[in-house]
C-alpha cells in the first residue's frame, strides 16, 4: 500500500509540472520503438480511476503508432458501468476508424481472461487491448505469461489496461504508468484558442532487461501517428465520457466469453 501511494503521489508531481525538464529529457521518438515492441504483453496503469481514458488513448495512439490495426478492445459490463461506453467522436480525433475497432464487453473478469487468452491467438488482429477495473487478481504471473506466449506466437500486441489499481508482477515485456495532462491550446489568432494535441505524462514503471525510471509529457499527433515531447498546460481530450449512458444496457459491436 505504502509503495502504491507513493507511486500515486509521484504521478500526480508529475501532472501538476514538477520535473517536467526531466519528463522531456529523454528522446521520444526511441523511447516509443523501444517501449511498447509488437507481439508482446504490455501492462499500462491508470492508478488513479479518473486517468482511465487517458491510459486508454495512450495505449491506442501506440498501436496507431506501430500499424498494429486491426485493434480488438476487451472490457467487462463493470468497465462499461464505471468508465462510460466509448466515444466515438474522441476516438476519431486520436486516429482510430471504425473499421479499425473490434468491441468486445463481457460479463466478469474470469470471462474477460478467456476471451483474451483467445484474441491473443488470432493472427488477423493487430492489438488486443484488455481493461479491467479495480484490483483484477486474475491477471496474474500465470495469466499473463500464458498471454505473453500467445503474443510471442501470433504476432499480436496485447495491452493490459489496469485502471484504479496498484501495479502487481506480471510476465509483461514493459509497465506503464500513464497520468491526465491538460493538452496546450491551440493558437487560432483570434484570441481564444482551440483545445490541442491530445497529452499525456507517462512513466516506464518497469521494463525487461532494460532501464525503468524515465519520464516524459507526450503529446499525440494522429496525422504523423508519433509521439512528440509537449509542452505545458491546456485542455485534455476523453474517449470515454459519457458515464451517465452507461447505466443502460450497451449494444457491443461483438460480445465474447
Amino acid at each position: 500500500m505504502a509503495d502504491s501511494s507513493a507511486l500515486i503521489a509521484r504521478l500526480r508531481r508529475i501532472a501538476a509540472g514538477t520535473g517536467a525538464a526531466q519528463a522531456m529529457a529523454a528522446p521520444v521518438d526511441a523511447w516509443l520503438a523501444q517501449g511498447l515492441g509488437r507481439a508482446q504483453l504490455h501492462d499500462i496503469y491508470a492508478i488513479d480511476g479518473e486517468d482511465g481514458p487517458s491510459g486508454a488513448g495512450f495505449g491506442i495512439a501506440a498501436a496507431l503508432a506501430a500499424g498494429a490495426l486491426p485493434l480488438l478492445w476487451l472490457r467487462t459490463e463493470a468497465c462499461e458501468r464505471s468508465q462510460g461506453r466509448l466515444h466515438a467522436t474522441g476516438l476519431i480525433e486520436l486516429g482510430l476508424s471504425a473499421d479499425s475497432l473490434v468491441l468486445g464487453v463481457v460479463a466478469d473478469e474470469a470471462a474477460l481472461l478467456r476471451a483474451a487468452a483467445d484474441a491473443a491467438r488470432c493472427a488477423g488482429l493487430g492489438t488486443v487491448l484488455v481493461e479491467s477495473v479495480g484490483r483484477a487478481p486474475g491477471f496474474d504471473l500465470t495469466a499473463t505469461r500464458r498471454l505473453m506466449l500467445a503474443a510471442e506466437s501470433s504476432g499480436v500486441t496485447i495491452l493490459s489496461l489496469r485502471i484504479g489499481a496498484a501495479p502487481t508482477p506480471s510476465a509483461a515485456a514493459t509497465r506503464w504508468g500513464v497520468a491526465a495532462v491538460p493538452s496546450t491550446a491551440l493558437d487560432q489568432g483570434g484570441g481564444e484558442g482551440a483545445p490541442g494535441l491530445p497529452a499525456f505524462d507517462v512513466e516506464c514503471l518497469r521494463r525487461r532487461g532494460g532501464p525503468a525510471g524515465q519520464r516524459w509529457r507526450v503529446e499525440w499527433d494522429r496525422d504523423a501517428k508519433s509521439f512528440r515531447g509537449a509542452p505545458l498546460s491546456g485542455a485534455g481530450l476523453s474517449v470515454a465520457p459519457d458515464r451517465a449512458a452507461a447505466r443502460h444496457p450497451a449494444a457491443s459491436v461483438r460480445a465474447a466469453g
